[in-house]
């Protein structure tokens, strides 16, 4: 049963992925130091599954990045553009009328 149970929170964890990363991208931030921010929050993400992610909304115009050369290691920093500040808030809509659906037919099944 745990591992049925585990494959459904992973479905359910892929399918908020991408506001979880948007969420912390107001600010410029660097791809690495998303992975302990969205770990604070109790939202686990590795490298394999976030740098992919995140090249992908930059493809869709949703972030833009900049690279800072001036450390001992580059870094590559990423921010929503004014469009995926509108995708975000659209998204961020739709998540809560989705969530207060489930709560609905969750709650009407006590």
């Amino acid at each position: 049963m745990r591992e049925i149970i585990d494959a459904f929170v992973l479905e359910l964890r892929r399918g908020s992925i991408i506001i979880a990363v948007l969420s912390q991208l107001k600010k410029e931030q660097y791809g690495y130091a998303l992975i302990p921010k969205l770990e604070e929050e109790g939202f686990k993400i590795d490298q394999g599954t976030l740098y992919p992610l995140l090249r992908r909304l930059e493809g869709q115009k949703i972030l833009s990045s900049s690279w800072d050369v001036g450390s001992n290691r580059p870094k590559k920093y990423y921010v929503l553009t004014e469009f995926g500040s509108e995708v975000y808030a659209e998204l961020i809509k739709e998540f809560k009328i989705l969530s207060k659906s489930i709560s609905n037919l969750t709650e009407g099944n006590k």
